[in-house]
């Protein structure tokens, strides 16, 4: 038996991979393309480490499968241009350990595509499905804030 091939959209490049339609696409890019940038976590789709977007929209890479994004653009954390944001993070001094920080940047750059001045309650509820492990939420949310500014 053969495995089905896939295409699969990151980033901007176009990729055919030799992978189950059923693989989380959070392995065929880590396992399969090298892109280490999105992290497991819990493998439930709860601690949000795992965050890319799809078409735009935030997603569980744990959780969504290499079929539900035939035909859709997905971007790591290695495609993400929020530069604004990226640099209120390090301006916050954001990273403590860093390992949620990938998950936490494509939530906080969907919410801001969205939502360009966001509220502290907008900021808070976009942001509750990520989870960090050393509480750096007031400087991820005074990050946030001043992205939303710049």
């Amino acid at each position: 038996m053969t495995t089905p091939t896939q295409k699969l959209m990151v980033n901007g490049k176009d990729f055919t991979l030799d992978a189950d339609p059923n693989m989380p696409v959070l392995w065929a890019l880590r396992d399969i393309l090298g892109l280490t940038g999105t992290k497991f976590g819990c493998g439930a789709g709860l601690c949000g480490a795992c965050t890319i977007h799809v078409d735009g929209s935030p997603m569980r890479g744990c959780l969504t499968s290499l079929k539900q994004v035939q035909g859709k653009q997905v971007t790591t954390i290695e495609g993400l241009e929020a530069e604004k944001l990226k640099q209120a993070w390090l301006e916050h001094n954001v990273p403590q350990c860093g390992y949620c920080q990938a998950g936490q940047l494509m939530s906080a750059a969907a919410l801001l595509t969205t939502t360009p001045k966001p509220t502290e309650t907008q900021i808070a509820d976009a942001m509750s499905g990520n989870i960090c492990r050393c509480g750096t939420y007031p400087r991820i949310k005074a990050a946030i804030q001043s992205a939303s500014e710049a």
